[in-house]
């Protein structure tokens, strides 16, 4: 073996483990990404139960809530999904979700004294920032 062969074999012996660390790293911030976009999901179909309460005791302003409350689990669990696999389509997921947990947020938050939509709104607030900060990872 050659002295450069040695020092190459040497070089990338120092690189793959490096990597694997790197790529273990991203998988656990994934990972982590996840169980934010899973406990958000939890956090938003609880809400729309709560806001299908309130709108069988006629309180109206309660239905735009609602929608956005199912539209926001349904996007959260399908981000924590193709997190947890590491997918491809994650990126864009990952857009999409922490817009529609901050428009989640946004309706949530015009019942301030609603402790339900104050919940909502701080896990939304939380898994829009995760995802933001994932995008950031992703996208080096």
């Amino acid at each position: 073996m050659s002295h450069f062969s040695l020092v190459a074999a040497f070089a990338l012996s120092a690189i793959v483990p490096l990597a694997a660390f790197a790529d273990q790293h991203e998988d656990s911030k994934m990972k982590k990404c996840a169980e934010v976009c899973a406990a958000c999901q939890v956090e938003c179909d609880s809400c729309f139960d709560h806001c299908l309460k309130m709108l069988s005791e006629g309180k109206k302003e309660h239905q735009a809530t609602a929608r956005m409350c199912a539209d926001c689990a349904e996007c959260c669990k399908t981000c924590a999904t193709l997190c947890a696999r590491n997918s491809p389509l994650a990126k864009p997921m990952l857009e999409c979700c922490a817009k529609c947990c901050e428009e989640c947020a946004a309706a949530c938050e015009k019942f301030p004294d609603d402790e339900h939509m104050a919940a909502c709104a701080k896990s939304c607030r939380e898994c829009a920032k995760e995802c933001r900060d994932m995008l950031k990872q992703v996208q080096k």
